[in-house]
C-alpha cells in the first residue's frame, strides 16, 4: 500500500508516529511523509484522487496538517482517523457539547474568549480548570481557584480563539489514559500535570467494564478509530476530561506493531469522509503492577 504521514514539527523526532512509518515500511509498504510546517507543498499535485491509499494525521491541535488532511478526505481519499472526526474533538468546546448531547460523562462547560469572563461563573463551580479550545498535550492548562486568579497572565487562548472552563472533579493526582487501537482498549495510570509534586511512575492498570463502555461509545459518537480519552474517578463516578485522535499510545503492549496493523486496517477497509461507527471495543484487562491503590485521577486537562 502507499500511504502518507502529515507529521508537524512537534513530532518530527516522536516514536509515535517515526516508529510506525518504519514498521509499515519494514513490511514493504510505501510511506510518503509531509511535514506541513517546514515544506513547500504543491497542493494540485500531491492530493489528488488515487495517490495514496490512506493520508494519516499526528499534528497538534490548530496546526495546518488537518487542513490537508481534510483536503484529501475532499477528493475521496481515505483519511484515518475520520478528518471530520478529527475536527470533532480537536476543538474542545465542540467536543464537550457533542459528548454532553450523546449522554457522555463531561463536566459541565463554560467558553469565553477572554479569561477574566469566567469570573461570572457562580461561585459554587469554583476551582475551575481553564485551557484553550484548541489545545494539545497539557499546553497552557491552568487550575484556577478564584475569580481573582483569572488575570494570571498564562490563562490565555492561543491566538483568538476560545477558552473552555469546567468544574475541577476532586481526585487522586492522576491520570486514567484509556486508549482504542484496533478494536481493543488498554488503561494507564499517570501524574497529572495539574499536581506535578505527586509524581508516580506510569503504569498500566486494570480497565473496568464501566469505562470500558463509556471509552468505547466516545469512539461510536466521534467516528474515532484510533483514540484516547482521559477519565478520572471523581465523587461521583468517572468523568471523561479530554479526547484525543492519534494520542501517544504509551505502555500499550506491542504499541507499534498494533497501531501499524491497525493503520493497515483501516487503510485497507477505504471510506474516504464517511463516518462509520466502529465496532464495540474489547477491554483490555492489564494486571497493575505492584503499586499503592488509588481511587481517582485529575481533573479536567
Amino acid at each position: 500500500m502507499r500511504l502518507c504521514f502529515l507529521v508537524e514539527e512537534q513530532y518530527r523526532h516522536d516514536g509515535m508516529p517515526l516508529d510506525v512509518i518504519r514498521q509499515l515500511t519494514t513490511w514493504g509498504h510505501q510511506v510518503d511523509v509531509l511535514r506541513p510546517g517546514r515544506s513547500l507543498i504543491r497542493l494540485s499535485e500531491a492530493i489528488q484522487a488515487g495517490s495514496h491509499d490512506a493520508w494519516v494525521l499526528k499534528t497538534v491541535s490548530g496546526g495546518p496538517g488537518l487542513t490537508l488532511l481534510e483536503a484529501a478526505a475532499s477528493v475521496g481519499l481515505t483519511t484515518v482517523n475520520d478528518a471530520r472526526a478529527i475536527r470533532g474533538v480537536r476543538d474542545k468546546a465542540l467536543a464537550a457539547v457533542i459528548a454532553r448531547s450523546h449522554g457522555l460523562p463531561v463536566p459541565i462547560t463554560y467558553a469565553a474568549a477572554r479569561p477574566q469572563d469566567f469570573a461570572a461563573v457562580p461561585e459554587e463551580d469554583f476551582p475551575l480548570v481553564v485551557k484553550p479550545a484548541d489545545g494539545s498535550s497539557g499546553r497552557a492548562v491552568r487550575l484556577i481557584t478564584a475569580p481573582d486568579g483569572l488575570m494570571d497572565p498564562g490563562v490565555k487562548p492561543a491566538g483568538d480563539g476560545l477558552l473552555i472552563a469546567q468544574p475541577y472533579v476532586p481526585n487522586s493526582g492522576t491520570d486514567l489514559k484509556v486508549y482504542c487501537v484496533g478494536g481493543e482498549l488498554y488503561a494507564t495510570e499517570r501524574c497529572s500535570p495539574l499536581h506535578p509534586g505527586r509524581a508516580k511512575r506510569e503504569r498500566q492498570v486494570p480497565l473496568t467494564p464501566e469505562i470500558a463502555g463509556i471509552v468505547a461509545e466516545i469512539g461510536t459518537v466521534f467516528g474515532l478509530d484510533l483514540y484516547g480519552a482521559d477519565v478520572l474517578l471523581g465523587p461521583d463516578g468517572p468523568v471523561v476530561v479530554d479526547i484525543n485522535d492519534f494520542p501517544s499510545f504509551r505502555q500499550v503492549p506491542d504499541t507499534v506493531a498494533r497501531v501499524s496493523a491497525a493503520v493497515l486496517r483501516l487503510a485497507r477497509a477505504g471510506g474516504g469522509q464517511q463516518v462509520t461507527a466502529p465496532a464495540p471495543a474489547t477491554p483490555v484487562l492489564i494486571p497493575a503492577q505492584p503499586g499503592p491503590p488509588t481511587s481517582g485521577a485529575r481533573g479536567t486537562r
